[in-house]
């Protein structure tokens, strides 16, 4: 797995104009290709008199899924510069859909290439971008006794506390970088005075 990759913060919208035509681009986070697909027809059907609804997608941490369309434009004028740009911006998880309304001036291949890529790059200024980090999940069991002072702790030292659950005894779930395992589980025994049990379970993202 990749160590950390970066996605776009949230959801949004960014309009420019080229030569009287206006590029719409709407930007967001996908966490799948199905994700993905439901936010292009979305933003087509927000749009059915455009000209043209260009996307491209890049899913994966490691860019594993990359899909683009020109819906129109000439071959390679429109999505292949959307997906080039979220490529050389290294984002991940994302889908870029730019709604053009012609304004009556050609462009040529270039310019629609500079316009396309150029109204996604401003957007991903404009809407900002996240680094997500890899971390391992794990699992913190401890009596009740102690939980409360245990969950302050983990807090007070910016662990990432996702969940409590009260039973028997308590789970703590959280994540961890995968550097830190060995410090923590010294620092929950010291903490717990050895009488919490650690167990490790699988990898995640977490925002870094």
């Amino acid at each position: 797995m990749q160590e950390q990759y970066r996605t776009v913060a949230r959801e949004g919208v960014h309009e420019t104009e080229v030569n009287r035509s206006r590029f719409i681009c709407a930007l967001a986070p996908a966490a799948t290709e199905e994700e993905a697909q439901a936010f292009v027809a979305r933003i087509r059907k927000e749009h059915p008199a455009a000209t043209h609804n260009c996307f491209a997608y890049v899913i994966g941490a490691d860019a594993a899924v990359q899909k683009a369309s020109d819906d129109g434009e000439p071959g390679g004028t429109a999505g292949v510069p959307m997906l080039q740009m979220l490529l050389r911006r290294e984002v991940r998880y994302v889908v870029a859909v730019v709604t053009r309304y012609y304004g009556g001036v050609k462009l040529g291949a270039g310019g629609l290439i500079r316009a396309y890529g150029g109204a996604v790059g401003e957007a991903l200024d404009a809407l900002g971008t996240l680094t997500r980090q890899r971390f391992r999940l794990a699992t913190v069991t401890v009596d009740h006794q102690r939980a409360g002072k245990l969950e302050n702790d983990l807090r007070a030292t910016g662990r990432d506390v996702r969940e409590v659950r009260y039973a028997e005894s308590v789970t703590v779930e959280i994540g961890l970088p995968d550097a830190g395992i060995v410090d923590f589980r010294s620092w929950l025994a010291d903490a717990t005075a050895g009488t919490a049990g650690l167990e490790l379970g699988g990898e995640a993202y977490g925002d870094a």
